[in-house]
């Protein structure tokens, strides 16, 4: 059934008529060459680069023409064969530039131009016939064979790795025409599917025109394929041509299948299909592609850009433990299936830490000592190991024999890379054979010492944060004892100042009574002392905070104190006045705070504990008439944790004081001068039970 396009009749299947197959052959063909064409015309200080952009620029032309004239019904024959000969001529001249300067060239260079004269010519002379014509165009396209292979046989050994892929594109151009004219002189005619495929196939020699530009030095080094996109692309065309195949072969099946072609074309179709994406996610066909790629396109194996970045994401990224991603990390970098990480244990041993796609070897049997000589080789000459050459060449390992682990392993340990840390081996990476064969060159070497070293800080890294984080713990569990050890030197000071007193007033019922109070308050606090070292360290600030009346928790500190001389005097308003606080915490601050001002006071001095609501505020003062501290002492010193100008001090006490009120939102200051007295003040928030209900 016609379809109708803004008043055009088509046919239904239109694209898939000869015509149309030019018209798209000749189109990407363009499209291709105007590719290339913006390459080279970057690099126009370049003479070759020059030459390479003029060809293309008239070969886009040329096939532009071809798909226009095809998609306009003109047959005019200076639409199509003027351009081509100016083409075939760019070439020719192309490859002229490329044998290098001379006399010959110039030779070249006035016979390519003569010839392209001449065929312009022909092309306006009346009696000159298809066939002449079609000769003079075989002609220029075997010269171009001929010229191709004497650049590359009269290239330099060197050279050769820089031009070869162009002389591979542009004899491919040339030996297609040949076979195009050949065809047309055998058959007297040109055959319309040798003519419709030129387009792609002039397409696919563009790439290799690409790569030459970036491979030889005198061209620039402006224009490059990822090897990504490279990667991608030579898969899309293999895939590409294996599926036309297939469906050639299906077709072929189904005409001289008879009765089951159709069943045989499915299933040779679905087959093709199958085994395309089982070969596609074939992780060893991959990376055979990848050393393909690297071999013949690029003159480094890695495109260090990517391959670092996905090396370091693979380090950083979440999930899986960090040995196992460095492995696999180091690993992919040769394309290698699995390996094992050794780490150092001490000083004395390296042993396996982590395995990837292989079991972990047993550390009774693998035990490696840190001054074996595989050590050392690996540690002062920061080398990467391949043991089938240590085996092979053991000279060139000074001679060292292989370990008898590694010997038992045999061809499953294919490369031991070094993980350094300022020079010293923090570990090392077995790896097993790649998916491909890989040539251990000097690059592998060292792309694999550089990012060993970058893994050995990883890991070092991890291992100093577990042991800060260790040492965090020992430090709360220390600070934890530290206090304890302060609350119970507080209570023995109590208990001795109580003792003291108890020869001069032991038959005072009050001062009796006294002793009972003090006793049971230091057993309270003996029992809550016993109750925290069986908590966590941290269990004082998990605690949670509650209203805290100050005046009765004033109260506590002082009645602690009591048959204590001098005896502490507390004055409190008759209003409560709330703080949220720890009650522990908070009226340990008071006790310590009111027992160093008795002990520094005399027996016939004072001690004053003072609460007053001032504003928003409660103000807690303790006073006293004792010996008093510099003021170089208050600033530089009082604070100070382990700090204390007594015998049996241990210097934590106010310092504790100050951070847990800090913690609060609350202050505290001191005014001292010696022998006059102390004065401590500390300033809380006052906290109302109506908003705090609220």
């Amino acid at each position: 059934m016609p379809l109708w396009f803004d008043g055009w009749q088509l046919h239904a299947a239109w694209w898939l008529q000869p015509l149309a197959v030019s018209i798209a052959s000749y189109g990407l063909a363009a499209g291709a060459f105007l590719l290339l064409f913006m390459s080279a015309a970057r690099r126009r200080r370049a003479p070759l680069a020059f030459h390479i952009a003029l060809a293309a620029l008239l070969s886009f032309f040329w096939a532009g023409m071809a798909a226009f004239s095809g998609a306009t019904d003109l047959r005019q024959v200076w639409l199509i064969d003027g351009p081509e000969v100016l083409r075939t001529a760019a070439w020719l001249l192309a490859l002229t530039a490329m044998g290098g300067a001379g006399a010959h060239r110039r030779r070249w260079s006035v016979a390519v131009g003569v010839a392209a004269a001449l065929q312009l010519s022909a092309l306006a002379l009346p009696w000159v016939g298809a066939v002449h014509l079609t000769m003079m165009r075989l002609a220029l396209a075997v010269t171009g064979m001929l010229l191709v292979e004497q650049v590359y046989r009269a290239a330099p050994p060197g050279a050769r790795w820089g031009i070869k892929l162009a002389c591979l594109g542009i004899g491919a151009l040339f030996a297609y025409d040949v076979y195009l004219y050949a065809d047309a002189l055998l058959f007297q005619r040109v055959s319309i599917d040798i003519w419709g495929a030129r387009g792609v196939v002039n397409a696919l020699c563009v790439p290799l025109l690409i790569a030459a530009l970036r491979r030889n030095p005198a061209w620039g080094h402006n224009f490059q394929f990822s090897r990504q996109i490279m990667f991608r692309s030579v898969a899309l065309l293999g895939a590409a041509g294996y599926l036309l195949a297939m469906a050639a072969s299906a077709w072929y099946l189904r005409l001289v299948g008879g009765a089951w072609g159709p069943v045989m074309q499915l299933g040779c179709l679905c087959g093709a299909v199958l085994l395309l994406a089982a070969v596609l996610f074939s992780g060893a066909v991959r990376a055979r592609l990848k050393v393909l790629i690297g071999k013949h396109f690029y003159r480094a194996r890695y495109d260090y850009r990517e391959e670092w970045q996905r090396f370091t994401h693979g380090l950083g990224a979440a999930g899986g433990p960090l040995p196992e991603r460095i492995i696999e990390a180091l690993a992919g970098l040769v394309e290698s299936p699995a390996g094992v990480l050794w780490l150092r244990h001490g000083d004395s041993a390296f042993k396996p830490a982590a395995a990837w796609n292989l079991p972990l070897p047993r550390v009774t049997e693998s035990a490696l000592a840190a001054g074996s000589g595989l050590c050392q080789l690996l540690e002062a000459r920061q080398w990467v190991v391949e043991p089938a050459a240590w085996r092979r060449q053991s000279s060139l390992y000074g001679d060292l024999p292989v370990p008898a682990w590694l010997e038992a392993a045999g061809p499953a340990v294919w490369l031991m890379a070094p993980l350094l840390l300022d020079r010293r081996l923090f570990g090392f990476v077995c790896l097993a054979p790649p998916r491909a064969p890989v040539a251990v060159n000097w690059e592998v070497r060292d792309v694999l010492r550089i990012a060993g070293r970058q893994a050995a800080a990883v890991l070092a890294h991890r291992q100093y944060a577990n042991d800060l984080a260790v040492a965090r713990q020992f430090e709360s569990f220390n600070r934890m004892t530290a206090f304890v050890a302060h609350d119970l030197k507080n209570l023995v000071t109590q208990l001795g100042l109580l003792l003291s007193n108890a020869e001069r007033h032991r038959d005072n019922p009050q001062f009796q009574d006294a002793i009972l109070d003090t006793s049971r308050h230091a057993l309270g606090k003996m029992q809550h002392l016993l109750r925290k070292l069986h908590q966590a360290p941290d269990a004082d600030a998990a605690e949670p905070a509650v209203l805290v009346d100050l005046g009765a928790a004033l109260t506590r500190a002082v009645q602690a104190c009591a048959g204590l001389a001098p005896q502490p005097v507390l004055v409190v308003p008759s209003a409560p006045l709330l703080v949220a606080a720890q009650p522990e915490r908070l009226e340990r601050v008071f006790a310590h705070l009111i027992l160093n001002a008795v002990e520094a006071t005399d027996a016939d001095g004072r001690v004053i504990v003072r609460l007053e609501h001032r504003g928003e505020s409660a103000l807690i003062e303790v006073a006293d008439t004792g010996q008093g501290m510099s003021a170089d002492f208050v600033s530089d010193r009082l604070f100070q944790p382990f700090d204390s100008t007594k015998p049996a001090g241990m210097g934590i006490g106010v310092f504790e004081a100050r951070e847990y009120l800090q913690e609060l939102g609350g202050a505290i200051d001191v005014v001292s001068m010696p022998g006059v007295g102390t004065r401590f003040c500390i300033t809380l928030d006052v906290v109302h039970q109506e908003k705090h209900d609220g």
